[in-house]
């Protein structure tokens, strides 16, 4: 067994529980504050408090809201990634919050919840899986692309929500079939 086999069976990927809150919260403020770049610093702050509100302060509520579901992928015995999943249309799912820690990149555990991402539409009866990322994450974009994921369409995004920060940052809305 190659030491990469070793590293991705050590990661158990598993429904978010309450116990996993701070952790989940924490590894999302960390991650969208590497993402901000120096010029947009404060934009990403009210990105990160708007998104905590709204959404990651209430994942059980919010993605049951949505038809959908939050997992965690764990490492080390901690919370190593996350990723998120809700109904985009009657066909097809949007994977959100696809998170792995700064410091247990490059050990293939984005690769496995892409998979489990894509098995958990499956095995729900969704026949696409659709996702986007930003110009700040090209490792993201990469590995998406690599994984079968078509480009459907790039968009300035000038508004914040909480799914994306605005500030004029370039979105890439990708999907891939997954009949």
């Amino acid at each position: 067994m190659t030491k990469a086999t070793q590293r991705e069976r050590s990661v158990r990927i598993g429904s978010f529980a309450a116990a996993d809150a701070r952790e989940v919260r924490e590894l999302f403020i960390a991650v969208n504050r590497l993402l901000a770049p120096p010029d947009r610093r404060e934009a990403f702050e009210a990105y990160i408090a708007r998104a905590l509100v709204e959404e990651m302060d209430r994942i059980t509520d919010y993605y049951a809201e949505r038809d959908g579901g939050f997992w965690v992928a764990i490492a080390e015995d901690r919370v190593a990634g996350i990723f998120g999943l809700e109904r985009a249309s009657p066909e097809a799912m949007e994977l959100r919050r696809m998170y792995v820690a700064p410091t247990l990149r490059r050990r293939g555990i984005a690769r496995l919840i892409l998979a489990a991402a894509e098995a958990e539409c499956r095995r729900r009866g969704f026949h696409r899986l659709e996702l986007s990322t930003s110009e700040l994450q090209p490792a993201a974009l990469a590995l998406h692309r690599n994984s079968g994921y078509s480009l459907v369409r790039e968009v300035v995004a000038e508004k914040i929500s909480n799914k994306t920060i605005g500030g004029g940052i370039r979105r890439y809305y990708l999907e891939k079939s997954l009949a």
